[in-house]
């Protein structure tokens, strides 16, 4: 199943924060948390894991946002987005030094904040520069999940969960075991995205997860209640393939 990204609202102005919280809600993201001060960001990071930070540069206490950027990353790969009023150079400056994944300037607007939401996913999937793969549709595929646009929002599914991917020409339906999602992306750039160790194409127009395959037959393999082709000159090698597993 998908589920909304997770972001946590770093703001030690809760009006602002609030603010910022609620728009991230009609956005269609989970607010995980809001916290005023970096302290309460790290053990929120540690026991949250958000997919996500908006920090404010400037917090009360011993660590500012910059601070506690560089004490997040010392431990957890979770992109951060700068929200600040301070917008001079030399603040500025500092903060590159932490790659922020975005710098967005007080007062937010809601483009502005999911823009800046969808390129912190792209740049984190580490994706290289193709028209494709920068489409605003286009999935995000890290290790363990997949990011696609759905009804408007970007949503996470764990690829463990997919069943398996249906070609349609220059585009892709994507299934788990409730739900269908269209990518514009055709189906060998998810072959060369999704991991190996996963997936397998098992007829021209299809890739199936292996460890959601229940039974094979000659010409079909049933997976997740449901019965898609198998070419006869791959069936041997995912007979090799589940064996591995």
């Amino acid at each position: 199943m998908d589920t909304p990204l997770k972001l946590l609202v770093v703001e030690d102005d809760m009006i602002i924060a609030a603010n910022i919280a609620l728009q991230l809600t009609k956005l269609g993201y989970e607010v995980s948390g809001i916290v005023p001060r970096g302290e309460e960001a790290i053990l929120n990071a540690e026991t949250n894991r958000p997919d996500l930070i908006l920090l404010d540069i400037s917090l009360k206490g011993s660590l500012d946002g910059i601070d506690t950027a560089h004490a997040i990353h010392q431990q957890w790969n979770i992109p951060i987005i700068y929200v600040t009023a301070n917008t001079d150079e030399a603040t500025f400056a500092r903060a590159k030094k932490t790659h922020p994944y975005a710098y967005i300037a007080k007062p937010i607007r809601a483009i502005e904040l999911q823009r800046a939401i969808e390129l912190a996913i792209s740049r984190l999937a580490d994706e290289p520069p193709t028209a494709a793969n920068h489409a605003p549709e286009a999935p995000f595929v890290l290790s363990d999940r997949i990011f696609v646009r759905h009804r408007e929002k970007i949503v996470k599914i764990f690829i463990a969960d997919i069943l398996y991917v249906e070609a349609d020409r220059n585009y892709c339906h994507l299934y788990t075991a409730d739900k269908e999602y269209l990518l514009t992306t055709t189906l060998k750039v998810m072959e060369d995205k999704l991991p190996v160790n996963y997936f397998v194409r098992v007829h021209r127009s299809y890739l199936a997860n292996l460890t959601q395959v229940d039974e094979v037959g000659e010409g079909h393999i049933g997976i997740g209640g449901k019965t898609i082709p198998l070419s006869h000159l791959l069936r041997e090698a995912l007979l090799k393939r589940i064996q591995t597993i």
